[in-house]
């Protein structure tokens, strides 16, 4: 007898399959969504010194997981190229090249790493889609590779030099419970919507949770 739950496992796979067979059209099509999506939730925001709260980056994290590596990080880069050439889906319904010499720069650039990074993971291995591996996966993506560009670039911005207080209180240490809770809301969505079969060659596929009804 076919469950529910079989069916939604089916479903799944079935989800994820398609995304990887679709056309290249159809691929930038879907990594333009994405593109919005995070263009939508930057407008969740509050605003704070030079550096605002947004909620990009439960976007940037799921467009990762979500389209695997190349088309994940193809959103972003799509987010940040027609972002800076005037699309005004930036925070504050803003756009334009002058977000690439303001402060938020490196972060941007850090949006694009972090998709990049996650995606690797989520097409090349079933057991990074568990809940722990995916969290600490996406608060490296978080910690290391948006903030690190972040920091390096804000830096140029404020006196004092890398290692000065106020640079870490403004470019990471104020959004760190908030980005937590984005990370961990992320990982949880990836845990019930990826597949835990093998659908494009992965490298542990011969290690599943369970088969496909």
């Amino acid at each position: 007898m076919v469950t529910a739950v079989d069916r939604y496992v089916h479903w799944r796979y079935a989800a994820f399959r398609w995304r990887y067979e679709l056309s290249v059209m159809q691929k930038i099509g879907l990594a333009l969504v994405f593109a919005g999506i995070t263009g939508l939730v930057a407008q969740i925001r509050i605003p704070f010194e030079l550096v605002p709260i947004t909620g990009q980056t439960f976007a940037v994290l799921l467009a990762g997981a979500l389209l695997g590596r190349r088309w994940g990080g193809a959103s972003l880069a799509f987010y940040v190229g027609l972002g800076a050439a005037g699309v005004p889906w930036f925070y504050g319904w803003s756009g334009g090249i002058g977000h690439f010499t303001g402060a938020t720069m490196g972060y941007l650039m850090g949006f694009v790493l972090a998709a990049l990074f996650v995606g690797f993971f989520v097409d090349r291995y079933i057991n990074s889609r568990k809940f722990l591996p995916m969290l600490g996966l996406m608060l490296f993506a978080t910690f290391v590779l948006i903030y690190g560009p972040g920091l390096l670039w804000l830096n140029t911005f404020m006196p004092g030099g890398i290692f000065s207080y106020s640079l870490w209180w403004s470019g990471m240490l104020i959004f760190i419970p908030g980005d937590v809770i984005k990370a961990v809301a992320a990982a949880a969505v990836v845990k019930v919507i990826a597949p835990k079969e093998a659908y494009n060659g992965e490298v542990d596929k011969g290690r599943v949770w369970r088969r496909v009804p």
